[in-house]
C-alpha cells in the first residue's frame, strides 16, 4: 500500500500497533501514522495506546477525538467528541460485566502513579467536555430564543413606526388646514381693526375721541384674535378646555344673574367695565367712563349689584398705531424646544398685530437643537415670508432674522 500511495489519499488504521507490547506497539503506531501523514495522506487511526494519545495531543496538525459514553452506565452514546483522547474504561466496563470487585481493586493498585494520574486527567477532560457540550446546547437554544424575540420586536417596531407616520401625516394636514383658516380670520380682524382706526382718526380730526371708543375697538380686535387662537388649539386641549378657560379668563367664572339698574358689569367681547343706568327689553343702557352705550343683556357679566357697584377706576391705554417700544427680539436661550416654539408663535402673532415685519429670534449656539427646531417651525408658519441666519455683526449663527408677510 505504501508504494501505491498517491496524494491526496485517505488512510484508515484500526488499532494500529496492537497485538504486541503496548510500549513498542505504541511507538510503532506513532511511526506509522507519522509516516503516512508526511507522505501527504489524511490518516484516521484508532488506538488505546497512551503513546498515540500523547502524540495526537502534542503534534501540530493532529487532533484527538473520542466516542462519548454515559457517565452513569458507561454505555456508548455513539457521539464523536473532538478535543479529548478519551479513556479506555477497561476497569469500569469489567466491573459492569460482573468481574469480582476485589480483582478490579487489585488491578487499580497495579497501575503506576503516572498511569493513574493520566487516567484521572483523561476523566477530568471527559467531564469538562460533557459540561461544555451541555453549555453549548443551552447557549444555542438561548440564541434561537433571542433571535425569535428580536424578530418579533422588529416587526412590532415597524408596525408602530408606520402607525406613527400615518398619524403624524394626518395631524400635520389637519393642523395646516386649521392654521390657514385661522390666518384668514386673523387677517379679517386686522383689516377690520385698521378700518376702525382710520374711521377714528377721521373722527379725531373733528372731535375728541374718548378712551372708551378706542379701548373698545382694541379690546374687540384682541378678543376676536384670541377666539381664533382658542378654537385652533381646542383639539389639543379638549380634555382640559373648561379648566384652562377658567384659568386664562377668570371673568368667565362670574355667575350670570339678572341685570338691574346700578349694577357694575363687564361687557363681553369688549372687556369694558360699565355701570347699568337702565334696563329695557333684552338690552341695557350703560355708562362707560362717561360714555353712554347700549348692549345686549346676554353679553353682560355682573361684577357687583346695587350699592356695592361703586364706580370702578378704568385705565385704558390707546395704541392704534405700532408702538415705538415694541420688542423686535425674542430671546429663547435656556428654553426647552416646546417652550421656545410656543413663545415664538405668540411673539409672531403679536408682532403681526403691531405691524412689526422684521423680528429676530435669539437662540444661541449651544448644541444647535433650538435652532433646528425653530427652523422647522418657521418653514411651516403661515405668517413667515422668509428667514435667514443673522449677519456676524448681529449675532451670526446664534440669531435668526425673520421677515413676516404683509
Amino acid at each position: 500500500m505504501d508504494r501505491s500511495l498517491n496524494a491526496p489519499a485517505l488512510v484508515l488504521l484500526d488499532e494500529v500497533g496492537s497485538g504486541t507490547d503496548p510500549i513498542e506497539g505504541g511507538a510503532l503506531g506513532v511511526a506509522i501514522v507519522d509516516h503516512f501523514r508526511r507522505r501527504g495522506a489524511t490518516v484516521i487511526a484508532t488506538s488505546h495506546y497512551d503513546a498515540l494519545k500523547t502524540y495526537a495531543a502534542t503534534t501540530d496538525g493532529v487532533t484527538t477525538a473520542a466516542f462519548g459514553f454515559d457517565a452513569d452506565t458507561f454505555a456508548p452514546t455513539y457521539q464523536l467528541m473532538y478535543g479529548t483522547p478519551g479513556r479506555s474504561l477497561a476497569l469500569e466496563i469489567a466491573g459492569r460485566l460482573g468481574l469480582n470487585p476485589t480483582v478490579i481493586a487489585a488491578a487499580r493498585e497495579n497501575l503506576s502513579a503516572r498511569e493513574a494520574q493520566l487516567a484521572e486527567h483523561l476523566a477530568k477532560i471527559d467531564r469538562d467536555m460533557r459540561a461544555l457540550e451541555h453549555e453549548h446546547r443551552l447557549a444555542a437554544k438561548e440564541r434561537e430564543t433571542l433571535a425569535d424575540a428580536e424578530g418579533r420586536m422588529r416587526q412590532r417596531e415597524e408596525v408602530l413606526r408606520q402607525r406613527e407616520e400615518t398619524f403624524r401625516r394626518r395631524l400635520t394636514e389637519e393642523l395646516d388646514t386649521q392654521v390657514r383658516e385661522a390666518r384668514r380670520e386673523i387677517d379679517a380682524v386686522i383689516a377690520e381693526l385698521k378700518a376702525k382706526a382710520d374711521a377714528m382718526a377721521q373722527e379725531a380730526a373733528r372731535q375728541v375721541v374718548s378712551t372708551g371708543d378706542t379701548g373698545a375697538a382694541r379690546s374687540e380686535a384682541r378678543a376676536a384674535v384670541e377666539d381664533v387662537a382658542k378654537r385652533l388649539l381646542a383639539g389639543e386641549a379638549s380634555n382640559n378646555q373648561q379648566s384652562e378657560s377658567a384659568i386664562r379668563n377668570p371673568q368667565s367664572a362670574i355667575r350670570n344673574v339678572e341685570v338691574a339698574v346700578g349694577d357694575r358689569v363687564i361687557v363681553g367681547g369688549l372687556g369694558l367695565e360699565a355701570l347699568v343706568t337702565g334696563v329695557h327689553d333684552g338690552t341695557a343702557d350703560l355708562d362707560v367712563r362717561g360714555k353712554r352705550m347700549r348692549a345686549s343683556v346676554r353679553d353682560l357679566k355682573v361684577l357687583a349689584t346695587g350699592a356695592a357697584a361703586a364706580p370702578a377706576k378704568v385705565n385704558v391705554n390707546v395704541a392704534l398705531q405700532p408702538r415705538e417700544t415694541t420688542p423686535a427680539d425674542l430671546n429663547v436661550i435656556g428654553c426647552t424646544v416646546d417652550e421656545a416654539i410656543a413663545r415664538a408663535e405668540r411673539f409672531l402673532d403679536e408682532s403681526l398685530l403691531t405691524d412689526q415685519r422684521v423680528v429676530r429670534l435669539i437662540h444661541g449656539y449651544g448644541t444647535g437643537q433650538l435652532k433646528r427646531a425653530l427652523t422647522g417651525f418657521l418653514q411651516q408658519h403661515p405668517l413667515v415670508a422668509r428667514f435667514a441666519t443673522a449677519p456676524p455683526e448681529q449675532g451670526g449663527g446664534g440669531v435668526t432674522v425673520v421677515e413676516l408677510k404683509d
